[in-house]
């Protein structure tokens, strides 16, 4: 049965075939992300202890239309001025109605990190993620073999962006390996579109002691935030319970000060 994964995928690779007809090597390494010194993700979560990356998007397969009068570069400021240690970016526009210069924007407007979350599938990708002006890439271990994860590991720290390594299944963890910043376990079920935060606090056992701990998605009070926390995670990626909150200035605070 194709899922959703399987779906995006496939038109990720037929939009990477068009991003490499259109640009070169030469064109990323001309913009102005590409020179930028990279924002530290690891260095701003040690100097808090616990980090909260939020999260920005217009729709998603699950959730579909998630409204929000700002521009991506509104909502990184209010962010930012109400606490998030780094921002997540979606730039997938087929599914999640993103783009590269949505992310360009917010990079520019705040000074905190800023995370491109996009199925990256291609080297070509990561080095228009740091020309974009990301300090940080997702990585699948889903959509990824052990080989890939290692190579575009390397190559991502050599342009000095840091790694979130993502993963869903337990099975996945044969293929982490040591090279990766963060490791993220999703709380979403990306062939199934379903969620719990259940799934990080079952994980929370098995993931390697050397790597800072993330937990992705369906963080919607306080009292997930405390339950993550407990369970050794050193931050959380929160989007959706974000962007559906009627008073943002008084709800990340709040998830701040838990």
């Amino acid at each position: 049965m194709t899922t959703i994964l399987d779906q995006i995928v496939e038109t990720k690779t037929r939009e990477v075939a068009i991003l490499k007809n259109s640009f070169t090597y030469k064109h990323f390494e001309m913009m102005p992300g590409f020179k930028r010194e990279s924002r530290s993700l690891k260095s701003a979560i040690n100097q808090r202890s616990f980090g909260i990356i939020a999260e920005i998007k217009r729709k998603s397969p699950s959730a579909g239309i998630l409204n929000s009068n700002l521009t991506y570069a509104e909502l990184a400021v209010l962010y930012e001025n109400n606490g998030a240690t780094a921002i997540s970016c979606l730039t997938d526009f087929s599914y999640f109605g993103g783009t590269t210069s949505d992310l360009e924007q917010a990079s520019q407007a705040v000074k905190i990190p800023i995370l491109r979350k996009d199925f990256i599938i291609d080297e070509f990708q990561i080095l228009q993620t740091k020309a974009m002006g990301a300090d940080v890439i997702l990585l699948i271990a889903e959509i990824l073999s052990q080989e890939q994860i290692t190579q575009f590991t390397i190559m991502a720290q050599s342009l000095g962006l840091e790694v979130l390594l993502e993963f869903h299944e337990k099975e996945q963890l044969n293929k982490l390996g040591d090279l990766a910043d963060f490791i993220g376990v999703n709380n979403r079920n990306l062939k199934l579109q379903e969620t719990t935060i259940q799934t990080s606090l079952d994980y929370a056992g098995f993931l390697p002691e050397n790597m800072l701990r993330i937990s992705e998605s369906g963080i919607k009070t306080v009292h997930d935030l405390h339950l993550i926390k407990a369970a050794a995670y050193h931050g959380a990626l929160i989007g959706e319970s974000l962007l559906r909150h009627k008073d943002l200035a008084t709800f990340l605070p709040e998830l701040i000060r838990a």
